[in-house]
């Protein structure tokens, strides 16, 4: 989309101007946008609350190592699902009110039906209330998001496996009927997944490379039941996905039951044989026809995606790759400058 920015020289005025000058006009104007709003940075909170990063570390790796199954899985997860509606904001914290949909009202994201099963919010409300205590008014709630989700999948490790660059500011809208229609399903086609991303600008690699987060994490029957065959009611593998290895297919029909469809209550692993740790394993699984949803599947399905795999089994390449598609994704639609706000407490936007 061409950019239409007021302030910017005209081609009758720019003849008068050097070159390399005018080059380097247009270069900081991409870089801070249209209205100079701030680009992301490292240590944002340097000056501002220089305990924000490890006051945020200390309460994740606490809540992590009491559940070092779980919530990894679950605050990355918040992570995603924040940044694929209104961009990377903390919109998915708000809780639902009369006036929370804007205009009209409505419901918000987190009440959506693809965000039924987040988890984790009580870990940000936790950083958050410290936060505020420590430096009020100055940490947003969607860089606690951003920093969450990076300190519970390296507690595994011992060492940040990504630098988080902050300053993003609080949304003050959130729909669950935007959360309805960007966050992709796991029953998509690559064809809806590669437009879903590329709407975010996100491309074909960073679609690959973040679909390996599923490489922790669990999910529930009905999400995958229309796999597996048979419908409600049958243990059949009649219909099942040709995709899908047939013993592990077989696999899951067992733990699910006959009525895998309606059922919401039993979680598999998304990552057979590795459930817990954030590592490559979910691309090897990938290759044996294991992948859990059509949406894992049809990274098989095209010749692109299909071509990067092979070299993701391999674990550091892994975490390198996943490192640079998750701080691409951390830069989507974010508010910085002067747009949004801090909110005072995550789950509601501040009253005017």
């Amino acid at each position: 989309m061409a950019r239409s920015c007021s302030g910017m020289m005209s081609p009758t005025s720019s003849s008068s101007v050097p070159a390399t000058l005018l080059l380097l006009v247009v270069v900081l104007l991409l870089a801070g946008g249209c209205h100079g709003s701030p680009p992301l940075k490292a240590h944002f909170y340097r000056r501002s609350c220089p305990a924000a990063e490890a006051v945020v570390r200390d309460i994740v790796v606490a809540r992590v190592a009491a559940d070092p199954a779980a919530l990894p899985a679950k605050l990355l997860r918040l992570f995603f699902h924040d940044c694929f509606v209104r961009g990377c904001d903390a919109s998915v914290l708000i809780d639902s009110t009369p006036g929370t949909g804007g205009g009209g009202g409505g419901a918000a994201e987190k009440d959506a039906a693809p965000n039924a099963s987040l988890g984790g919010f009580d870990v940000i409300d936790t950083a958050k209330a410290v936060l505020e205590a420590v430096c009020p008014g100055t940490v947003s709630c969607a860089d606690i998001v951003a920093l969450a989700a990076r300190d519970a999948v390296s507690f595994q490790f011992g060492r940040e496996l990504w630098d988080v660059q902050l300053g993003r500011r609080d949304g003050v809208v959130s729909r669950a009927s935007e959360a309805a229609a960007g966050i992709p399903s796991p029953s998509d086609n690559f064809t809806a997944l590669e437009a879903n991303f590329a709407a975010k600008g996100l491309d074909v690699k960073d679609l690959v490379i973040l679909s390996g987060a599923h490489t922790i994490g669990v999910a529930h029957c009905n999400t995958f039941a229309a796999r597996l065959g048979g419908g409600s009611g049958s243990n059949s593998a009649a219909g099942a996905d040709p995709a899908l290895n047939a013993a592990y297919a077989a696999e899951l029909r067992a733990r699910c039951g006959p009525a895998a469809a309606s059922n919401n209550a039993t979680a598999v692993p998304m990552d057979p044989g590795s459930p817990a740790r954030f590592d490559a394993h979910y691309f090897v699984n990938l290759k044996l026809g294991r992948g859990l949803f059509a949406s894992d599947a049809a990274l098989l399905a095209d010749r692109r995606a299909a071509g990067m795999i092979h070299r993701l089994t391999r674990q550091a390449h892994f975490l390198r790759e996943f490192r640079n598609a998750v701080r691409k994704m951390g830069r989507v639609g974010v508010l910085t400058g002067e747009r949004g706000e801090i909110r005072r407490h995550c789950r509601a936007v501040n009253r005017r």
